[in-house]
């Protein structure tokens, strides 16, 4: 599969994984696990596109190297330190439930399994027609 198509069917598989989380647990949850859930699923949906422009400034199609490695290296410790004080504002302020935290930040995660699911089920229909 194309690796472009394959980020295009992750970022959109992303937003309607989190509106069917979301609105499950706003139905059936606490307010504080339902703003966790869904603070926590934004929050990691945008750092998976800053990675995302990272990864593509660092090794373009066409062409050398732009960004030396050391510099990819400070860029990642950098988000994951502004991520880790989110979070840690989030929880300790008790604006949001850890848990449901937790499950919207596993909303990527979830993602790319069930994209990867598809993907096998795809490929082994076709072998068996």
């Amino acid at each position: 599969m194309n690796p472009e198509k394959l980020l295009q069917k992750i970022r959109f598989h992303n937003w309607v994984i989190l509106m069917i989380t979301g609105s499950l647990s706003f139905l059936f949850m606490s307010t504080t696990f339902t703003m966790g859930l869904i603070l926590g699923g934004l929050i990691i949906i945008g750092n998976f596109g800053l990675l995302q422009n990272t990864i593509r400034a660092a090794f373009p199609t066409e062409g050398a190297v732009k960004i030396k490695i050391g510099t990819i290296v400070m860029k990642f410790y950098f988000r994951l330190a502004i991520l880790g004080l989110i979070i840690y504002i989030l929880i300790t302020n008790g604006w949001v439930n850890p848990i449901g935290l937790t499950a919207g930040l596993s909303i990527v995660v979830i993602t790319i399994f069930y994209v990867g699911i598809q993907a096998v089920f795809r490929t082994s229909s076709r072998e068996a027609v």
